[in-house]
């Protein structure tokens, strides 16, 4: 139950998180408005490090900012560690 929850948050944290990136794209390309690098990264940090890491490709979108570059990658790694553990100890 609590996996098949997750599963599903996972899922669209994710989906939100690519489009997300996707808008602040076009915003950045029309010279509107920005979304935030915090909550842009915040959204990774909540379980959307994959859709930030394929919305970073797909939208070629702060691809050259550090914090993003290694940043993104090292939030991801720590969220397969804590799945892992979690697994490991058959909290889910």
């Amino acid at each position: 139950m609590i996996a098949n929850a997750l599963l599903y948050y996972l899922i669209v944290i994710n989906v939100v998180t690519f489009l997300v990136y996707g808008i602040d794209k076009v915003k950045a390309k029309r010279g509107y408005w920005r979304i935030s690098e915090v909550t842009l990264l915040m959204l990774a940090v909540i379980g959307g490090s994959i859709g930030a890491l394929f919305g970073m490709k797909v939208w070629h979108h702060k691809t050259m900012h550090k914090k993003f570059k290694y940043g993104l990658p090292l939030i991801l790694l720590a969220q397969i560690a804590l799945l892992v553990y979690l697994a490991q100890r058959h909290e889910f």
